[in-house]
C-alpha cells in the first residue's frame, strides 16, 4: 500500500502543479478579453487571433484544471447524504462513484475522441479564419489530457480512500473541503 500511496501522491503533485500553473490563464484570459472589447468597441479594431486566443485559454483552463479541481474536492455534487457522512462513508461513496462513473466516462471520452483528435493532427488543423490561430489540433489534444489526468486522479482518489478505509492516518483530511 505504501508504493500505491507514493504513486497516488505523485499523481496529486502533478495535477496540483498543472492546475496551479494553468489557473493563471484565467487572469490572462480576462485581460485579453478586456483588450479585445476595448479595441473592438473603442477603436473599431479587431484581431481574430486575439479573440481565438481567449477561446483557447478558456479550453485550457477548464480541461486542464479539472483534475486539480477533483484533487481539491471542488466539483459540484448533490450533497443529500454525502455531507452528513463520516470520512469512511465518504471514502466508500468516492470509490464507488469513481469506479462506476468517473473512470468509465473518461475512458469513453478517450475512445470517442480518438479519431477526432488524430484526424486533427493528421491535417494539422488550423483556424477557419485566415488570421486565426493555426493550432486547433493542440486544442483538441486537451481532450485526451483531460481524460487521462481525470483517470489518473480518480485512481489516486481510489488509493487514498482505500488507505483511509484500511486505517492509514496519512490520508486524513488536511483542510476544510479537502479529502487528501
Amino acid at each position: 500500500m505504501k508504493v500505491l500511496l507514493a504513486i497516488a501522491r505523485r499523481i496529486d503533485a502533478v495535477n496540483d502543479t498543472l492546475g496551479r500553473w494553468i489557473a493563471w490563464l484565467t487572469l490572462i484570459m480576462v485581460l485579453v478579453t478586456v483588450i479585445v472589447v476595448v479595441l473592438r468597441y473603442g477603436f473599431s479594431i479587431g484581431f481574430i487571433w486575439m479573440q481565438e486566443s481567449v477561446r483557447f485559454m478558456h479550453c485550457f483552463v477548464f480541461l486542464l484544471c479539472a483534475a486539480y479541481t477533483l484533487l481539491h474536492n471542488g466539483h459540484v455534487r448533490v450533497d443529500i447524504f454525502y455531507a452528513k457522512m463520516n470520512e469512511r462513508g465518504k471514502a466508500r461513496v468516492d470509490i464507488v462513484g469513481t469506479v462506476l462513473f468517473l473512470i468509465p466516462v473518461c475512458v469513453a471520452i478517450l475512445i470517442y475522441s480518438y479519431d477526432y483528435v488524430l484526424n486533427s493532427w493528421g491535417v494539422m488543423e488550423g483556424s477557419l479564419e485566415e488570421r486565426g490561430l493555426h493550432a486547433v489540433y493542440l486544442l483538441k489534444t486537451c481532450i485526451w489530457i483531460f481524460a487521462i489526468s481525470m483517470i489518473a486522479q480518480g485512481v489516486s482518489r481510489i488509493v487514498h480512500c482505500t488507505a483511509l478505509l484500511l486505517g492509514d492516518d496519512s490520508t486524513r483530511p488536511t483542510e476544510e473541503g479537502e479529502i487528501f
